[in-house]
C-alpha cells in the first residue's frame, strides 16, 4: 500500500519530533567547538607574531654581521 502524503507528513512530524533533542544538543556542542576554534585561532596568530619578530631579528642580526664582516674584508 502507497504512502500519501498525509502519511509521509505524519512521519516527517514524527521523526523531527524524535531527533529534535539531539540537534539541539549536537549544535551546543558546535557552538563550544567554534569557540575552542577561535581560541586556538587566536593562539596561532600570537605564535606567528612571536616567530616572525623572532625571524626578523634574527635577520637583522646577520644583516649586521655579514656588514661587519664586509667591512673587515674591505680594510685588508
Amino acid at each position: 500500500m502507497p504512502l500519501d502524503k498525509n502519511d509521509l507528513k505524519q512521519i516527517k512530524e514524527v521523526v523531527v519530533e524524535a531527533v529534535d533533542p539531539y540537534f539541539t544538543a549536537i549544535q551546543k556542542d558546535f557552538e563550544q567547538v567554534y569557540g575552542r576554534f577561535d581560541k586556538v585561532e587566536d593562539w596561532l596568530e600570537r605564535i606567528e607574531k612571536l616567530v616572525l619578530a623572532d625571524h626578523t631579528r634574527r635577520i637583522e642580526k646577520l644583516e649586521i654581521e655579514i656588514k661587519d664582516l664586509r667591512d673587515l674584508l674591505a680594510v685588508k
